[in-house]
């Protein structure tokens, strides 16, 4: 039985990872200019773009 529910936290784990990603993929809010995706790009731009 404890097998059963260690095998079924896991499943739970990698099914929320997945969704996670999935919805990071399909995420336009932070479209950033660089690979990384940690909008640093757009920073640079508005920055740029006020000076």
């Amino acid at each position: 039985m404890a097998q059963e529910i260690i095998i079924l936290i896991l499943f739970l784990a990698a099914l929320g990872f997945m969704g996670w990603r999935v919805w990071k993929a399909f995420d336009n809010r932070n479209d950033g200019g660089c690979a990384k995706g940690c909008g640093c790009a757009a920073d640079k731009a508005i920055a740029a773009k006020n000076h």
